[in-house]
């Protein structure tokens, strides 16, 4: 085994608008509600003391005792919440027992500022919730996806086509709203998105696609407008000629907290749609490279986990995978949870898309490639398509049933299991926390080696990054979760 360096640059990968994840901003909207919560609370009467602000406080205790209870009951975050979370619902239901037990006896100035306080400890809650899935990086960015303003590079897709007919090859790449038929699945799925490089429209070449999948709550468009990937497609184009694959942004979940962890299950035949819908209709439709070899996928967190599995599972369909701090296969909670939740009880159906027990059954994953991508300080581990000792599968003693919230240990036990089987893949790491200013630094970085090794015409075959000349990759916004 070789063991390789990731080295981290310093550079902001958000350093276009006013940040929500760190800097001046968040902490003045947080001291301002400090500063309201206070008022609202006022020293008042001895009865309002001794028995109505324990009250409230006690409402502020439960609150962040259930939340806690909640997120982790129904497993939705893989790291663990920064404590200001907590803080910031307990002081939620503080400030809603307080507008409630002090509203007939306070002042009307002060149950105006009652309100005002629930209201400014739900935003500061929001902000806290932010600040750990990093899901809005700038105010632009909050701004966009709330009010579902144009993404980057959108466009229609009767214009491409006229476009491409003509050979007019623009300067950068174009974003395309589609609807595709869920014929195969049945699965109620959003619009989905696809990004067309300038090589497309001049049609000189059949391009590889790459699949991009998102986080546990997701919509199609939020590695475009969270993620920054029509940037960082652009920008890889522009230094290859105009080339660089298709990319097609999916939905794997139909709404925003329909957690499906792309199986087919009772939350939905997602499975069946990635490969039996959006597969044969970007074929159809944009002309892309029908073959394996020509077709990868990226993914962050759940998305990684969906990476992997589709992969391990339909080798004839893709030949390469980017997996960003993914799960050692599909979880909503416990494995008995999981099994519940996504399989609606089925032991076997769970099996069937595991990727650990899919990889064991399956005889050799030659010509198939992975880049996993960790957030932490360990170092890059390659392992080549050469077999692996017998007993080398697993980590410290930890077989294929190890903690699948440790997505370092999931990393390595998918690699080492994927080896044994010839395939070639390698676990990355950078310093960077989990969240999606880390997912986006995590493709800039890996795309390279998936452009060459998908066969993307113009695009040079490179290796898994060397300590000598490691794809950089730049994370700076402290923010942590699922």
């Amino acid at each position: 085994m070789t063991t390789l360096l990731a080295d981290a640059a310093a550079a902001d990968p958000y350093h276009h608008g006013l940040s929500l994840l760190r800097g001046w901003l968040p902490i003045v909207i947080q001291l301002v509600t400090a500063a309201i919560l206070l008022a609202a609370v006022g020293w008042r009467t001895r009865r309002w003391r001794l028995l109505w602000l324990p009250l409230a406080v006690m409402i502020g205790v439960a609150a962040a005792a259930w939340a806690n209870w909640f997120i982790d009951s129904q497993g939705m975050a893989d790291d663990p919440a920064p404590d200001e979370l907590w803080v910031w619902i307990g002081l939620s239901g503080l400030a809603i027992g307080v507008a409630v037990f002090g509203f007939a006896s306070a002042a009307w100035w002060r149950r105006g500022v009652s309100v005002l306080a629930v209201a400014a400890c739900l935003l500061s809650t929001a902000l806290a919730v932010n600040f750990w899935v990093g899901y809005f990086p700038t105010v632009q960015t909050a701004w966009n996806q709330l009010t579902a303003g144009p993404l980057p590079d959108e466009t229609d897709l009767a214009i491409v086509q006229a476009q491409k007919a003509s050979h007019t090859v623009p300067a950068h790449g174009a974003v395309v709203p589609v609807t595709i038929p869920a014929d195969a699945s049945g699965f109620t799925h959003r619009e989905e998105l696809v990004y067309l490089p300038p090589a497309w429209f001049a049609g000189d070449a059949t391009l590889p696609t790459v699949m991009m999948i998102g986080g546990e709550f997701n919509t199609p468009a939020d590695w475009l407008r969270t993620g920054d990937a029509a940037a960082t497609m652009d920008g890889f184009a522009a230094a290859h000629g105009g080339n660089a694959p298709v990319f097609v942004f999916i939905d794997s979940g139909g709404s925003f907290n329909n957690d499906t962890e792309c199986v087919n299950g009772p939350r939905g035949d997602v499975a069946d749609h990635l490969t039996k819908d959006v597969v044969p209709y970007m074929n159809s439709t944009f002309g892309v490279s029908p073959a394996a070899a020509n077709w990868g996928i990226v993914g962050w967190s759940m998305g990684g986990t969906c990476a992997v599995d589709l992969t391990v599972m339909h080798p004839e369909l893709f030949s390469a995978f980017v997996d960003i701090a993914g799960d050692l296969g599909p979880t909503a909670g416990t494995k008995e949870q999981t099994v519940a939740r996504l399989f609606g009880g089925s032991e076997a159906a769970w099996a069937q898309f595991d990727p650990s027990t899919v990889m064991n059954a399956r005889p050799s994953y030659q010509g198939v490639s992975g880049w996993f991508q960790i957030s932490s300080d360990a170092p890059t581990q390659h392992k080549g398509n050469q077999a692996a000792a017998s007993d080398a599968v697993g980590l410290g003693g930890r077989d294929a049933g190890g903690n699948p919230g440790d997505q370092t240990a999931a990393a390595q036990t998918l690699c080492h299991l994927g080896a044994a089987k010839g395939m070639d893949c390698a676990v990355i790491s950078a310093p960077g926390k989990h969240d999606w200013p880390f997912a986006k630094a995590a493709f800039t970085a890996s795309l390279p080696w998936l452009a060459g090794k998908l066969g993307t015409p113009g695009v040079p075959r490179v290796g898994f990054p060397a300590a000598a000349a490691a794809a950089p990759i730049s994370v700076a916004e402290p923010a942590t979760g699922r």
